[in-house]
């Protein structure tokens, strides 16, 4: 049968969905953004992005304007699409269990719409499985759809980039899921590795938690250092000099954000918590915001001293506040300081009513902390003591 449209993303209003939706769109692919979120829908229509994304506002402008992309609340529009992009994830629970049956229960919504023909992707993490209970589910529709699994790659602020550069894998149950699925994202990137569903499922999984067992290790080498009065960053920079083997040795900092920490604890559940290694990385990276306050603490003693967090967006250069350790910082101070000042270039004040202009924190604080790497405060300028695990002010990394 003939669709009105080639794709709909759904829950395309997002960090994952929407960068795709344009990009798609900005490649010759007649797509819609269907979102349950109102406000989301509404800054597609009038071609705003909802959040910061490097690249994307003049190409989200333009498919708009050409009528490339479209927006809607209305799960009726995923009737009119050829390919349905699904980047709904596998959310972790309050005690880190992955619920494996949340992504078919999100598609209910969507089932009376589902088209004979159609091809059904999935897009976002999931936890290893649900691409076979989702498979079931559309055994009991009783229609003829395709479905692949093509997990995502991209890294914030770096999407309008990446979407177009790094290799696609697809997976799919059939010969034709795999081909469907690789011409899609062939309009997006002509480097296709293709996976079992099974496979794909990990690859993701063991990406991100790759990133977080490492981003651990020099948490933990950091806390070791620090500890014993060596300043980390002097060994980092040291040991990595010409030195091709300790090349990937990153900095110390806060591993945080949606995905890594979320990924890590769902290989967990998936390995019957027998992921020490993971379990592991969840301590240091979890534990780093309280060592840092209490180092301060004990340098310091900040029961009677204001303390201004410099940035609460989880990264450089966004205003995403998911999963943030700055947030875990402010409360860990709450208990040992006077008071707590919080600021941020990025993050709106309408995402966080607390948040102070960076001249008022930096008066009134006594000691600041460096939460977020934002350049903005790159050329900050005091005499009051700074922690820095960042090196952002290429000062040292010591508390």
């Amino acid at each position: 049968m003939a669709f009105e449209n080639d794709v709909v993303v759904v829950g395309g209003g997002g960090h994952v969905g929407l960068p795709l939706a344009i990009a798609l769109a900005s490649r010759g692919k007649r797509t819609v953004v269907y979102d349950v979120s109102e406000r989301a829908v509404e800054h597609v229509r009038r071609a705003q992005m909802p959040f910061v994304e490097p690249g994307a506002d003049e190409v989200l402008a333009r498919v708009v304007a050409d009528g490339m992309l479209s927006a809607s609340t209305d799960p009726a529009v995923v009737a009119t699409c050829e390919n349905v992009v699904v980047v709904i994830g596998t959310p972790v629970d309050e005690h880190l269990n992955p619920d494996p049956n949340a992504i078919p229960r999100a598609l209910e919504t969507c089932a009376p719409y589902f088209r004979d023909g159609q091809l059904m992707v999935l897009r976002s993490t999931i936890y290893p499985g649900v691409t076979a209970l989702v498979r079931e589910m559309l055994d009991q529709t009783g229609l003829s759809i395709d479905l692949a699994f093509c997990p995502e790659r991209i890294a914030e602020h770096k999407a309008m980039t990446e979407l177009f550069e790094l290799p696609q894998i697809v997976s799919g149950y059939t010969p034709d899921a795999i081909a469907r699925a690789g011409a899609l994202f062939g309009a997006l990137t002509e480097s296709i590795v293709e996976l079992s569903p099974e496979e794909a499922e990990l690859a993701k999984l063991f990406t991100n938690t790759w990133r977080y067992i490492k981003f651990a290790a020099v948490n933990q080498f950091y806390m070791m250092a620090n500890s014993k009065g060596v300043d980390f960053e002097r060994v980092r920079a040291g040991l990595t000099q010409d030195y091709p083997r300790a090349q990937d040795m990153p900095g110390p900092g806060f591993a945080a954000g949606p995905c890594l920490f979320k990924d890590t604890m769902q290989l967990a559940a998936f390995s019957d918590n027998t992921f020490q290694l993971g379990h592991a990385a969840m301590l240091v990276n979890e534990g780093l915001p309280l060592y840092i306050a209490s180092q301060l603490d004990d340098a310091h003693d900040l029961s009677d001293k204001t303390v201004g967090i410099l940035g609460m967006a989880f990264k450089a250069g966004s205003d995403d506040i998911r999963s943030s350790l700055s947030y875990k910082l402010q409360r860990v101070l709450r208990f040992k300081a006077k008071e707590v000042l919080g600021t941020d270039p990025y993050v709106s004040v309408r995402t966080d009513s607390s948040l102070l202009p960076l001249d008022e924190v930096l008066e009134r604080a006594d000691i600041l902390i460096v939460a977020t790497p934002h350049k903005e405060y790159r050329d900050l300028v005091t005499d009051k003591p700074v922690a820095d695990v960042w090196n952002l002010l290429g000062n040292g990394v010591l508390i």
